[in-house]
This record gives C-alpha cells, structure tokens and sequence, in this order.
C-alpha cells in the first residue's frame, strides 16, 4: 500500500520539474552514427599503432555527434560542419598557449568573451561559439601530439566523418525530411480542428501550442536555404505553397473555437489525407467528403480547406506567387553584416560574453595557481553550464552534478574492467550510442552519457584508468560552483529584462495586430497580416519557452514565473481571438467601428506598459464596454481577463 511523503519531506516543484525527463522518441538513425562515429577512429588509430590519434577522431565525432540534431540535409552542413571550423580554430589557439601560464589564462578568457557574444547570434553559431571554446580549452589543457596542426585535423576529421554519414542517405531521400515536416504540421493543424469548438479547453491549447511549433520547425527546414534556391528548387517552393495554404485552416480554427460548436470529423479526416499526398509528394485531386457549411464559421474552415486541396494538388508552382509568410531572407552577405552588427552593437551579446569570460578566467587562473589534476575539466563544465540559451543557468548546473556522478558510476565499471587495446572498440560502440538516445531525455541524462565517454578517451590519451573519477567529480562541482556563483550569482538578470520586457513587447505587437486587422487601410496586403500573425505566435513560443525555463529555478525567480505564467496563456488567447474575429468578418460578420478597435489597443498598450514597467503584478483597470453583438465581444472578454491576472489576488 503506498504512502504519501510527509509535507515536510516533499520535493519542491522546481526541482520535480528539473528532474523530470522530457519524452522523445529514439532517433535511430542518429544511434547508429555515433556508434560509427566514435568507434571507427578508435580502431582505425589502433590498427595504425597511433591509440592516441585515434582518440582524439574520437573527441572530434563526439562534437559533431552532439550537433547532429538537424532533420533536412542541407541544415546538417551547417550544423555539424560549421561548427567543427570554429573548433578546429579553437583547439590551434589552446595548442599554441599550452604550457605558457598567464598567456594561456589571458587567450583562453578572451576566445569565451567571443565564444560567448557570438553565441546569441541563432543556434548554429551558439554551437560554433560552444565548440571554439571547447576546443580552446582542451587544447590549452592537454599535451596534444605535435606538430601543431595534426590535433585540430583530427578532431576536424572526426567531426567530417559525422557529416559523411548523415549525408550517406541524401541521394535517395533528398527532401524526405522537410516533407515529413511539412506533413507532420498538417497532421497538427488535423488534432486542432478536432478539439475546435469542444468544451475540451485545456487540450485545444495543447494542441495549438504544438501547431505553432511544428510550423516554426517546418517554416526553418524548407527557409533553411531559402536564400540560394527560391526559384530554382521546384520541391522546395512547392513545399512553402503547401506552408502557406495551411495558414487559412489556421485562422479559421480559433473561430471555430469560439464559436462553441465541434466541427464535423469529415473535417481533420481531409487534413490527414492532405498530409499524406504532402508526405508521398502525391498530386491530383484529392477526394474531399466535406459537410455542407451552414454558418460563417463554417464556410470559413470550408473555403479555407478547399483553397489548401488546391494548392496540394498543383504539381507546378511559381515560385514569383509564393510569399514567405515570414519574410523573404536577405542575402547570406547581408545577413553576416547584419550579425555582426548586432553582436557588436548589442547589450545582452556583450552581458553574456562577459559573463562567460569572467568564468571561464577565474576558472583558469585558479587551476593556474593552484595544481588541480585535469584542470581543464573545470573550464569544461563553465562552458557546458553557462549556456542560457540552452536552459536554466541554475537547472543545467544542477543537472550537470548529478548527471556527472551518475556518468562515473559507469565509468568506473568500464575503467575497471575494459582493458587498454582493441576491446576499447566494442565498449565505445555499446557507450556512443546512448548519447543521442538520452540527450532528447534532458542535460542530466545527456550528461550522464557522455561522461563515460569522455573519460574513456582520457582514458587512452593518459593511461590514468580510475585515477581519473574523483578528478573528474571535483573539478565538475568546482566548476558548477564558479558557474552559479561567478555567473549566476553575481549577475541577477532582472525579471523585467529576461521575461517582462519580452512579454510587454508581444502584448504591444498584439496591439498592432489588433489595428492591423481591423482598421480600415492599416494592412491592405493580407500577406502582410499573415507575417505579423506568424511573428507574434513564434515570439509567445519564445516566451512560452523561457518562462518553462524560469519555473525550472528555486524561489523568487520560479515563484515569480509561477505567478506570471496565467498571463502568458491570456494573451495567446488574446492572439486567437483576434484572429477569429477576422475570419468572422471576412466570411459575412460586420465589422467593428474605429471606436472599439481603438479602445481595445489603448487597453493592450497600456497592459503592455504596465508588464514592462512593473517589477511584480499590480492592479490595471478591467472596465472594457462595448455593443454585446460586436464581433469583437469575445476579444474584449479576453483583454479583460488578461488586465485582471495582472492585478494581484
């Protein structure tokens, strides 16, 4: 008979959060190139006589194994190739300090300041400033064979083999991957539209929440290199048309919705066979059974999915047609310029790279000052740490002690019992693969796996065997503890700047999409409206996103979190009532005056001043009038309530 733990003896719900693994499915494709990956150069250096450099092959798939995370080929080069240029940079400027005392200190401390500013540029150059510092560290860190070129080529070469069998498969399945996706957002929009209308308010949430997600993810693989193959690349314009026509079932779901009333299951039954032409790249009519539409919600949902048939059946687009409901994206030259300006120019590039220095030159000059045994390991675990756009400072050093101990729980069987030679080959293909099936799972259990890893081949660079556990636990606690203190700490970020301000500036764009909608002349081009909707839904996933990772951290910050979370989902709501109110008026439903469209912006601005100037809740005016047959009824109910979650209880 179980019990229930006592008050007293109940885990907080920070820490449940940190702990609990995330579900993901196994890639397993991705299990078996690192399995590849990380054994291929161990037995390549053993059967050359050369051990070691095959254990730094090793140490470069393991970096590429870690940025293998992309679905669509081409997004592969640049995540496993670019960032192994930065590395192979990285581990040449370590290698030519190595051994050289306050010089060592001074270029290890400026490489994170860089490593640090230029990853808030996006997620492949975060893995690049990640690795270049890496590198940097074991390089300054470790004797690495001579001469000075040969580590970085093997690491790089490594990282290259990764790359090579990823894209082993891309002459049969090229464009496999972004037309799954594509596919995969239809199916998404389907779960929408059957929990529309339903009383089921918690699950149409849910759903919605992963529509905007799967369409972030597909409007990213088909926009990967949108740049260099817009017109050239049948497939992939044909498979942005296919995007775009989904946007209308988008906009016509939230009216549903709100018009209390479940549509027919005919209904996500068409998507799921427009999902699976999508998916098989089948074109022709695609036999839709549709209910006749008897209200203007319904002619709505009905228009919109006949539109979306259409275009999956055209097995021609032209691409001059085609609007990139996020905008169309500027030259690669342009888009280098403008990173860079923004970098050099911005405060929170620059707050993060110094944040990331300091740590990581305390780190090296106290392992300087002080004979730590595998000092770089501290320098190593900063690095992985302090890593904001990964996650919670505090949840990630957390994460990273106990996965760390429970990774040398491993280690030392393996150390123990696995002999130096030739039966380091099998153990490495039984301990590579568990990186990419536990790293979905969470940092803990990421870590968790690689660690054994990493002291295997540390193992066969040094002969230390079991000599390397208590190192490795020190200097991984030393390391935490620099982390939350140095860089935690010491830099409070306010609640108004991580999370407020990004709030306050999606319930001012609200206000603008608002205007935008209903305004006379505002937005005379519907694309234009699209992209701001599409905007809007991606910032409050970003936001969405951050205040998850906020409630992943102790009292005040997680509590804090806690209290705001109720106004992050009013104005979704906000977003989605919005948008059903537009589809109502586009299909029949009249349309609102100036006057109640510009009440309702002056409330959302001044809700919006209110969050960014307010560092806890405080009381705003919730008197919102207007005709009770409008079409904008329901989103003044919704900008009521979201006043009144700002007002404290």
């Amino acid at each position: 008979m179980s019990r229930e733990f006592p008050v007293s003896l109940t885990p907080p719900d920070w820490l449940v959060r940190n702990l609990q693994p995330e579900q993901s499915p196994v890639n397993w494709p991705a299990v078996a190139r690192a399995a590849v990956a990380l054994a291929l150069p161990l037995a390549i250096g053993l059967a050359t006589g050369h051990p070691a450099y095959g254990a730094l092959g090793s140490m470069g798939a393991l970096s590429g194994v870690i940025g293998d995370t992309a679905d669509a080929y081409r997004m592969r080069i640049l995540n496993i190739a670019v960032p192994q240029l930065f590395g192979a940079v990285g581990v040449t400027l370590g290698t030519l300090v190595y051994g050289h005392g306050w010089y060592a200190v001074a270029a290890v401390t400026g490489v994170a300041l860089l490593s640090g500013m230029i990853s808030t540029i996006g997620a492949v150059a975060s893995v690049s400033g990640l690795l270049l510092l890496l590198n940097c560290v074991v390089g300054a860190g470790l004797p690495l064979p001579r001469p000075w070129w040969l580590a970085p080529a093997l690491m790089t070469g490594g990282g290259l083999l990764v790359l090579l069998l990823a894209l082993l498969a891309w002459p049969l399945r090229s464009g496999v991957p972004e037309r799954a996706a594509v596919a995969a957002t239809y199916r998404t929009v389907a779960a929408l539209l059957a929990v529309s209308g339903t009383d089921r308010t918690e699950e149409y949430a849910r759903a919605r929440q992963a529509v905007t997600q799967s369409l972030n993810q597909s409007y990213d693989l088909v926009l990967a290199r949108r740049a260099r193959h817009h017109g050239r690349s049948p497939e992939l314009t044909r498979l942005l048309a296919q995007l775009n026509a989904i946007t209308p079932i988008l906009e016509a779901a939230p009216a549903a919705h709100w018009a209390a009333r479940p549509l027919s299951p005919q209904i996500p039954d068409a998507v799921h066979r427009l999902a699976h032409a999508v998916e098989t790249g089948a074109t022709g009519p695609t036999a839709l059974d549709l209910p006749v539409p008897l209200t203007e919600t319904a002619r709505a949902v009905d228009h919109a999915l006949r539109h979306t048939a259409e275009v999956v059946a055209s097995p021609d687009v032209d691409p001059r047609g085609i609007d990139d409901r996020l905008g169309r994206p500027a030259a690669l030259g342009i888009r280098t310029a403008r990173a860079a300006r923004n970098v050099t120019l911005s405060a929170n590039s620059w707050r993060y790279g110094l944040r990331l220095a300091v740590c990581i030159g305390i780190a090296q000059a106290l392992v300087s000052l002080i004979p730590v045994p595998r000092s770089y390991w501290v320098a190593l675990t900063i690095t992985f740490v302090l890593k904001p756009d990964f996650g919670s400072v505090f949840s990630r050093a957390l994460l990273r002690a106990l996965g760390t101990v429970v990774g040398l729980v491993v280690a030392a069987v393996v150390l123990a019992e696995v002999p130096l030679g030739w039966w380091d080959v099998p153990a490495m293909l039984f301990l590579a693969p568990l990186i990419p099936a536990l790293t979905p799972r969470g940092y803990g259990y990421q870590t968790a796996a690689i660690t054994p890893v990493i002291l295997l081949l540390s193992h066969i660079l040094n002969h230390q065997g079991t000599a390397l556990l208590l190192p490795r636990l020190a200097d991984s606690l030393l390391g935490c503890a620099i982390a939350l203190s140095a860089g935690y700490l010491l830099w409070p970020e306010s609640w108004r700047t991580r999370v407020g301000d990004r709030l306050a500036d999606a319930v001012a764009d609200t206000a603008a999409y608002v205007e935008k909608a209903f305004t006379p002349g505002a937005a005379p081009d519907p694309a234009a409206r699209a992209r701001t909707r599409r905007r809007l839904y991606r910032d409050l996933s970003v936001i969405r996103t951050e205040f998850q990772r906020a409630l992943t951290e102790p009292p005040p910050t997680g509590r804090r979190a806690a209290a705001w979370w109720p106004l992050v989902v009013a104005v979704e709501r906000i977003v989605d009532a919005t948008t059903a109110a537009r589809v109502r008026v586009k299909h029949g439903a009249p349309p609102p005056s100036p006057a109640e469209v510009a009440q309702i912006t002056l409330q959302l601005r001044e809700l919006s001043e209110g969050v960014r100037n307010a560092e806890t809740l405080t009381p705003v005016r919730t008197d919102l009038t207007g005709p009770p047959d409008s079409v904008l009824e329901p989103l003044r109910q919704e900008v009521a309530a979201a006043r009144s979650i700002a007002s404290p209880h």
